[in-house]
């Protein structure tokens, strides 16, 4: 099962790997780049989220520091939205906090619900999900899944049993 899963890494790293930068593509427009600064905007806004900085990677992180006076702040990391993927991986760091960190007892399953989220935001926004997107949702998941199996998951959630690896 090793192997299965080393395999989803490489291929989740190839994805985003091109021959331009990680975040280019020929199609995007001056507009469609500053559409995706409002969007930005709004999601820190609404969500209380702020940027620790911009990866100029493909991944992300999330995550909330509490104070003793009661305050709590929202942190992620995440690639400056100029494509779809981009716009889908910040959304997605974006969608822990909308959900909430630890809301759901598996963390395969928090990780499917705030990928459905992202997804969903990303529809509603107006900016259709690609074939990139639907990728590295499939293999984030697969990947999430399968850490899961290896830390011994007594039960999986019944929809995150598609991600499951096939046995040989």
């Amino acid at each position: 099962m090793g192997r299965i899963i080393g395999s989803v890494r490489r291929q989740l790293r190839a994805v985003d790997r091109t021959g331009q930068s990680a975040d280019s593509t020929a199609a995007m427009s001056e507009s469609r780049v500053a559409e995706f600064g409002g969007i930005v905007e709004a999601m820190k806004a609404r969500y209380s989220v702020r940027v620790r900085r911009w990866r100029r990677q493909m991944s992300g992180c999330a995550w909330s520091i509490y104070y003793p006076d009661g305050r709590r702040v929202n942190w992620i990391e995440a690639p400056l939205p100029r494509t779809p993927i981009s716009l889908a991986i910040f959304l997605h760091e974006v969608g822990h906090h909308a959900i909430g960190l630890n809301r759901y007892k598996q963390r395969c399953e928090e990780e499917y619900h705030v990928w459905m989220w992202a997804i969903e935001q990303m529809r509603l926004l107006g900016v259709e999900p690609d074939e990139r997107v639907a990728r590295r949702f499939e293999l984030s998941m697969q990947y999430a899944v399968g850490k899961a199996l290896r830390r011994g998951i007594k039960r999986l959630p019944e929809p995150l049993v598609r991600f499951a690896p096939r046995a040989a």
